[in-house]
């Protein structure tokens, strides 16, 4: 299977084409020149594999949680791609991205914490099961102190965590095991991608959209909104 893979969610600009077994990675830390990136990021990662967008499966792209601006632009493109294609589209969860890269057991569970700005944390649970990375619950968003310590989950990663100290203090103090993976890459959405693709998940070019979890930035503070995965 040739999976394209795009992830923008977050400040780590990132593009992947995995090729059966084998994957490539191209990314590269921006504030706000995703844009301008991803593209030519694209452009040269098929150039340099050898691959053309006909040749691809599909597209996977990291629908969120994440910065708006950012979730947009790798819809966006991927719309744009897929329809030139004429190729299905992929949704990924961004949170569930960053669980995909970190090495646990089967039944072991991980807590991804992203900084979602405005105070607030991305977070979900995910489990290793024999078939991959599944979401448990929900994915939401709420401030730090709300973060659930009673999910199952043992391990902690994203990039929340050296953003806001008091929540890695919880965290630590309840016995989490801090894991280095950060960001969501886009050769753990190719992965994840590739599964929805070979289960027949795919999607029309026009239904690759952006998934915000928080979708009324005016809404109380201390509330959590949540999302079915």
């Amino acid at each position: 299977m040739k999976i394209l893979a795009i992830d923008t969610s977050t400040e780590l600009c990132s593009v992947a084409l995995l090729v059966g077994d084998r994957v490539e990675l191209r990314s590269e830390i921006t504030e706000r020149g995703h844009a301008e990136l991803v593209l030519p990021m694209v452009d040269e990662l098929l150039a340099a594999c050898g691959i053309v967008l006909a040749d691809l499966d599909g597209i996977a792209y990291g629908r969120g949680p994440g910065a708006f601006t950012g979730l947009r632009i790798a819809a966006g493109v991927t719309q744009g791609l897929a329809f030139g294609a004429g190729k299905p589209v992929a949704p990924v969860s961004s949170l569930a991205a960053v669980a995909e890269q970190v090495e646990i057991l089967p039944g072991e569970r991980v807590l991804v914490c992203n900084d979602a700005r405005m105070g607030e944390i991305y977070w979900g649970v995910y489990e290793r099961s024999p078939s991959g990375i599944v979401t448990v619950g929900v994915e939401a968003v709420s401030p730090p102190e709300r973060v659930p310590l009673e999910s199952g989950a043992r391990h902690v990663a994203g990039n929340a965590l050296p953003r806001h100290p008091a929540l890695a203090e919880r965290l630590l103090g309840a016995g989490f095991k801090f894991r280095k993976e950060t960001w969501p890459r886009a050769d753990a959405v190719a992965r994840l991608g590739s599964r929805v693709l070979a289960d027949g998940g795919g999607l029309p070019p026009h239904e690759a959209l952006p998934v915000y979890v928080r979708d009324d930035v005016a809404r109380p503070s201390g509330t959590i909104v949540m999302r079915m995965s």
